[in-house]
Formats: C-alpha cells, structure tokens, sequence
C-alpha cells in the first residue's frame, strides 16, 4: 500500500481552518498525514488543535528576527529547514499571517498552498473580509468568496486551485460576513486538498 501524503499546516490563529482539515483527515475523506503543525504566534489556539488530535507543533515566531535585526528572507530559510526533515508532501496556509518570499518557497515547489477570503484579483493581502465589507457598503460589489491557490512570491496571486462566491447580505454586519466566509472557507480548503493530492499521485 502507498504511503500517505504528508502534510504540514502553517497556522497563525485559532485554527478553525485547521480544525476543517484534522476532522476531515480523521473521517478519511482527506488521504493525508499531517506531520507538522507551525505557528508563528505562541498563543495560537491551532496549536492546541493540533495537540489534541496527536500532531506534532512548532512555535517559530519572526520576533527574535526583527529584534536582532535579521531579514525576512533569514526567517524564511530557517523556516525551511525546521519544516524540511518532515518531508511535506504538500504545506498548506491556513490562516497564516506572514508573507512567504522566495527564500521559503523555492525549497518546495508547487507543494506550498494558500487559503484565501477574496476572489481571484480582489482584495490582496490582509483585512480582505473587511475591504470587500465596506466594498459592499459604497456598491462597488455584489459577493465576495474565497479561494485556494498555489504560493508564490506575489501575494495572493499564484495559479487558483479552487474558489467559491460567498454572498455580502443588506443587512449583514462584517460579523455575519466573517462568519459565512470562515464557513465556506472550511469546505473549500479541503475540497482543495483533496483535489490537489488527486492531481499528484
């Protein structure tokens, strides 16, 4: 029987995304391992996710890297190397808040995915719920969604693996709004992940 594909989860908050992928990784409906989980913030809650259901965390903060006055790239590198004995198959973003340069990315080619909560050349970068929220408000748009793409370099702009609309309702409050995207965001997420283990083995 084939081995598993391995995956490591980078994970900046709560983990609810992460939470998506453990459950569906329990129920079988991912064929994965997750081998890691990394964090960047210590209080993260994901990493609590991540112990209770048995999977092995790091906590790498960029702090100590600013603080010695140490580059992006340096962090990222390193980041490479903790991440590069677990031998990922595929590393997913879930929630993770800090920019990957090449200096990470060029370790794993095509393995690194990213989450997402705006459509494809909307609302790059952070606070998107919020900027298509207030988008909404002026008229600008009708929806927002969500997608799964590939990393590169370019924020939020590699090839899209997978997408979905999440409609911006009269009287919803950018509260609803996130509810409804972190929801659709679940179901996303893994339906991306499924479909990218498809397409390499």
């Amino acid at each position: 029987m084939a081995e598993l594909p391995r995956l490591v989860i980078l994970i900046s908050g709560s983990g609810s995304n992460l939470q998506a992928i453990l459950d569906a990784v329990a129920a079988g409906t991912i064929p994965a391992v997750p081998t890691l989980v990394v964090s960047n913030r210590k209080d993260a809650y994901g990493l609590v996710r991540a112990e209770n259901a048995g999977v092995p965390t790091a906590y790498f903060p960029f702090k100590p890297y600013r603080d010695a006055g140490k580059t992006r790239e340096a962090y990222d590198a390193d980041l490479a190397e903790l991440i590069r004995p677990y031998q990922p198959d595929l590393i997913v973003l879930a929630g993770w808040m800090h920019i990957l340069s090449a200096a990470f990315l060029n370790h794993f080619p095509h393995k690194v995915i990213n989450l997402h909560p705006a459509l494809p050349g909307q609302f790059a970068g952070t606070h998107a719920i919020q900027r298509a929220y207030e988008a909404y408000q002026r008229g600008e748009i009708e929806h927002t969604g969500c997608m799964v793409h590939f990393t590169i370099p370019e924020v939020d702009a590699g090839p899209v693996i997978a997408q979905a609309e999440v409609p911006i309702l009269p009287d919803d409050t950018v509260a609803d709004l996130e509810a409804r995207m972190h929801q659709t965001e679940h179901q996303l997420l893994v339906s991306a992940i499924q479909k990218v283990i498809k397409q390499a083995t």
